[in-house]
């Protein structure tokens, strides 16, 4: 688990990866309309689609001619609940912070 959130905690490191992702929460988009806002070659956003998709967060398929880019939203699941975990441990209420856990990561409670 630790070295995925540190691939994707890097991912996230970058202004640009962060407004890419921004923009890819409302549709899938093609690579030349996600490169189109940006002031670098095509070459330097398909870098930063590459980081993207290694840590998980985008998938990129060709569809005819054009590769397309779609986020992958569960990619964020565990990180999201490594650091809600931090707010949670201020209480100190474990169990509160067990049954968080369990929600999150998809692990039926037990009695």
């Amino acid at each position: 688990m630790t070295q995925l959130l540190d691939t994707v905690f890097a991912a996230l490191a970058d202004p640009t990866r962060r407004t890419i992702l921004t923009m890819l929460l409302e549709d899938d988009m093609a690579v030349t309309d996600v490169a189109a806002p940006f002031e670098m070659s095509l070459a330097a956003v398909s870098k930063h689609l590459s980081v993207l998709s290694s840590a998980g967060l985008i998938s990129q398929e060709k569809r005819g001619r054009v590769k397309w880019c779609k986020l992958e939203p569960d990619a964020l699941r565990e990180a999201s609940a490594w650091m809600r975990g931090f707010g949670m441990m201020g209480d100190l209420d474990f169990d509160a912070f067990e049954q968080f856990l369990r929600q999150e990561l998809g692990t039926p409670l037990s009695d």
